[in-house]
């Protein structure tokens, strides 16, 4: 039996199997940025019912039950913080708000905080935690795929970094958008991560699916996730990750400046990056963990590559 008491002390990671439960969006921002660094934007943005949409109940119900049980406004949390003394543009999605479900109101949320990494040149990190599109909101939802990729496309363009980290779980339109094209795909362990259930994939394709082809594990040994990470480790991982895609800023000679924190994490990116690319190195294990049993337990090793610096 485990106390929520207990659990909040591990980041809501079973201590006994590492189970990752999942959590609120302004919980997961919490552990992530730094102490009371981050300032929410657009918080007041809030979903009409255009369709007059009905399924067991009319959905202006649906979104109050949700407000009420959650305090937000809709699925997803965007603002300003720092990282590490990095400044960030970040949008956290929470599973609780109708499952994540991305309808207009979270498109936009995405959008402007790209569009504020694309003004102030800083990293974009979003946290992916969705069931998919928003049917209630029919066509308009299915149009939000399209208003992110726009602005994930022109983050790229200009040279910014964008990380994306896809928790549990990560699926339908949102798994088919903007959270698996970033430059680096982090995800949580054992994450689901999939477009469709398993018999609308099977039907499609006509083959039988192989075994835990939906989770994260399956999509990092395929390539398609680059580093599985702990939650405890999350935040150390993704300040590591800014250190590389962040130019450092030069001194008054011309020399680049030390990046604050760059001395905590200096050779882990790097040494799981080289081991990927030259196979493995003296005291490296395929899974990414040192023989002497220096790295931490749950991280995988690999990365497609370095990614643009902004």
């Amino acid at each position: 039996m485990l106390f929520n008491k207990q659990l909040d002390k591990t980041l809501r990671v079973c201590p006994h199997c590492s189970h990752h439960f999942r959590i609120p969006a302004k919980t997961r921002i919490a552990q992530l940025v730094d102490s009371g660094s981050f300032v929410e934007r657009d918080a007041n943005l809030q979903p009409v019912d255009s369709l007059g949409f009905v399924d067991l109940k009319p959905y202006p119900d649906r979104l109050m039950a949700a407000q009420l049980s959650t305090g937000l406004r809709d699925a997803a949390v965007w603002g300003l913080a720092t990282m590490g003394g990095r400044p960030v543009s970040m949008c956290v999605m929470d599973f609780g708000f109708i499952g994540g479900s991305m309808g207009a109101v979270v498109g936009e949320k995405v959008t402007r905080a790209g569009e504020a990494a694309l003004a102030d040149r800083i990293p974009l990190i979003i946290v992916a935690s969705s069931g998919g599109a928003r049917m209630q909101e029919g066509t308009y939802a299915l149009m939000q795929l399209v208003k992110t990729m726009g602005v994930v496309e022109r983050v790229k363009a200009a040279c910014v970094p964008f990380i994306s980290v896809m928790t549990d779980p990560t699926t339908g339109g949102v798994f088919a958008s903007f959270a698996v094209v970033g430059d680096v795909n982090l995800a949580e362990p054992n994450a689901l991560i999939r477009f469709a259930g398993d018999r609308v994939s099977a039907g499609t394709i006509g083959e039988e699916l192989p075994a835990g082809y939906q989770r994260a594990e399956f999509w990092f040994s395929h390539g398609f996730v680059d580093r599985i990470v702990a939650r405890a480790h999350l935040r150390d991982e993704i300040i590591s990750l800014l250190g590389f895609l962040i130019a450092p800023p030069l001194n008054s000679v011309g020399e680049p400046m030390a990046a604050p924190g760059a001395a905590s994490r200096p050779r882990a990116f790097l040494s799981a990056l080289t081991g990927a690319l030259v196979g493995e190195g003296p005291g490296e294990s395929r899974n990414g963990e040192s023989r002497n049993g220096d790295s931490r337990n749950g991280e995988a090793s690999g990365s497609r590559g370095e990614a643009p610096r902004g």
